[in-house]
């Protein structure tokens, strides 16, 4: 299979086994979407321009006369029409979406929001609440239909639990291992030092705390520019 994903696939001179290396345009890198991929897979697999920056591939589409040379980027979700995203999960869950209480970090309900699963976490805009201050959603409590907010300090965590982890090479780094783990696309990546916690979940706790930490996002790792995995956050 070949795929025109900005990330590279290269063969360990040690061992022989293959590696998930950042794209050359790190703007456009998209190993974070690609942790998940095993040995064999990547044994079958190529990745043509993670070599190239995204002009590059332009103007060689630009060369082969073919369309997409023209073609605007897309920065959202590219199967959801015109990024409405609340209109998407309008029509395919309707039945699951309702009204609950929007919390306050001490669990007072100050509003009522539409629906859940609108928000997410960090988001600032349209909470239907009003504050001396500013708010964002810190929390989403699927089990109580309820959305908690608070200020932006409360954003802020040092550790999360990661599960459901696939190592790129098939082993585990060392326990307490030093890495660099990005929790969201465009997160500039932290270092962190992961302990294992069993066959497949993970502690991992920053050196700095990290704005929004996402449940149900994913956490990857990486030790310079080479992806050594990941998992989804707790």
């Amino acid at each position: 299979i070949a795929t025109g994903h900005h990330a590279r696939i290269e063969r360990d001179d040690n061992d022989s086994r293959y590696l998930l290396k950042r794209g050359m345009d790190h703007h456009k890198d998209q190993t974070y979407m690609l942790y998940r991929l095993t040995q064999e897979q990547m044994r079958h697999t190529l990745l043509p321009i993670g070599h190239l920056e995204k002009k590059q591939v332009r103007q060689i589409a630009r060369e082969l006369d073919l369309p997409v040379a023209a073609k605007a980027e897309s920065q959202d979700i590219c199967f959801i029409p015109n990024n409405h995203y609340s209109g998407f999960l309008s029509q395919r869950i309707s039945g699951m979406i309702k009204p609950g209480p929007i919390l306050d970090v001490r669990g007072r309900t100050i509003g009522e929001h539409k629906g859940s699963q609108f928000y997410t976490i960090g988001q600032r805009r349209k909470l239907g609440v009003t504050a001396k201050n500013p708010l964002f959603v810190i929390a989403i409590l699927p089990e109580k239909n309820a959305v908690v907010v608070g200020e932006e300090c409360n954003l802020y965590r040092s550790e999360l639990t990661a599960s459901h982890i696939n190592w790129i090479s098939g082993r585990a780094p060392a326990q307490r291992s030093r890495l660099t783990a990005k929790i969201r696309y465009a997160h500039p990546g932290a270092e962190a030092e992961i302990s294992l916690l069993g066959d497949d979940t993970l502690k991992i706790v920053f050196q700095e705390p990290q704005k929004a930490i996402a449940p149900g996002q994913s956490v990857v790792f990486y030790d310079g520019d080479i992806t050594l995995g990941g998992g989804i956050i707790e």
